[in-house]
């Protein structure tokens, strides 16, 4: 399941929430209670996953002591 931010329009604090996709519903603000909230586009981020534990210590030109 996505998880999808919602703002609040009294206090503007930004909230995040587990759902379906295509869910309606209304959602509670944490900070101030005000049902008053509107989805926002927000950012996803991707990791790269480590084969080893040396992979940080690797030299990126490859010409240093390192690699």
């Amino acid at each position: 399941m996505p998880i999808f931010e919602y703002q609040c329009k009294k206090c503007g604090h930004v909230t995040s929430f587990l759902e379906k996709a295509g869910t309606k519903g209304s959602h509670e603000c944490d900070n101030c209670g005000s049902t008053e909230t509107e989805k926002i586009f927000s950012s996803f981020s991707a990791g790269r996953a480590s084969s080893s534990s040396t992979d940080s210590l690797s030299c990126p030109t490859g010409t240093c002591d390192l690699s």
